[in-house]
C-alpha cells in the first residue's frame, strides 16, 4: 500500500513539475476556439477559449492539433494554428498607453531641462504622433477582431436556426405522411372466419 501511494505521489509531482516548466501562449485575436478532447474535431467538446486568453502550451502535437492546459485548468487540444506566442491587443494596448504617458513625462521633463524649449518640444510631439499611430493601429485592429468575432458568433446563429428549421420541416412532413397511411383494418370478433 505504501508502495503505490509513493508511486502515485510522484507521478503528480512530476506532471506539477512538467506542467510548470510548460512556456505561456496565447490564443490568437482571430476568434474563439473549441477545446476538444483529443486531436481532432472527433472528439468531445470540452469548453471553449477566448481570443487572446493566456494557455498554458504542452510538448504534444497530433496533426493539426496541439495540447494545452487553458486558463481556467482545463486539459484538451486546439488547432495548433490558432496558438500564438505573441501577446493580444487586449494586452498590448495598455503597453502602448504607457509608453504614451511615459513620453509625455520625458516631454515635461525635456521641456524643464533644456534650454532649447522649441526643439524638444518636436522631438516629444514626433514621439507623442508616434505612439497616438500606434495606439489609433491597435484600437483599429482589435475593432475589427471584436467585428470578425461578431461575424463568426452570428453564422454560427444563423446555421443553428437553419438546422432547427429543417428538423422541424423533416418533423412536419413525417408527421403528415403518417396520418395519411392507410390504417389496417380489424376483424370483427363476433364473425365466425
Amino acid at each position: 500500500m505504501l508502495r503505490v501511494l509513493s508511486i502515485f505521489i510522484f507521478i503528480l509531482a512530476s506532471t506539477s513539475v512538467f506542467a510548470a516548466e510548460s512556456p505561456t501562449r496565447f490564443i490568437s485575436d482571430d476568434v474563439f476556439t473549441y477545446i476538444h478532447g483529443g486531436p481532432g474535431t472527433e472528439f468531445r467538446i470540452i469548453g471553449s477559449v477566448e481570443a487572446g486568453q493566456p494557455i498554458t502550451l504542452l510538448d504534444n502535437t497530433e496533426g493539426d492539433f496541439t495540447q494545452i492546459i487553458d486558463h481556467k485548468g482545463r486539459e484538451g487540444w486546439v488547432l495548433a494554428s490558432l496558438v500564438t506566442d505573441q501577446p493580444t491587443f487586449r494586452e498590448r494596448l495598455p503597453e502602448m498607453e504607457a509608453q504614451l504617458k511615459q513620453a509625455n513625462d520625458q516631454l515635461n521633463q525635456i521641456t524643464n531641462n533644456t534650454g532649447n524649449v522649441e526643439e524638444s518640444l518636436k522631438l516629444a510631439n514626433d514621439k507623442v504622433a508616434e505612439l497616438q499611430a500606434a495606439l489609433s493601429e491597435a484600437v483599429k485592429e482589435r475593432d475589427q477582431t471584436e467585428l470578425k468575432v461578431q461575424q463568426a458568433a452570428d453564422n454560427k446563429r444563423y446555421q443553428m436556426w437553419q438546422q432547427g428549421g429543417l428538423i422541424g420541416g423533416i418533423g412536419a412532413l413525417i408527421g403528415i405522411v403518417l396520418v395519411y397511411l392507410p390504417r389496417p383494418q380489424h376483424r370483427k370478433k363476433n364473425r365466425w372466419m
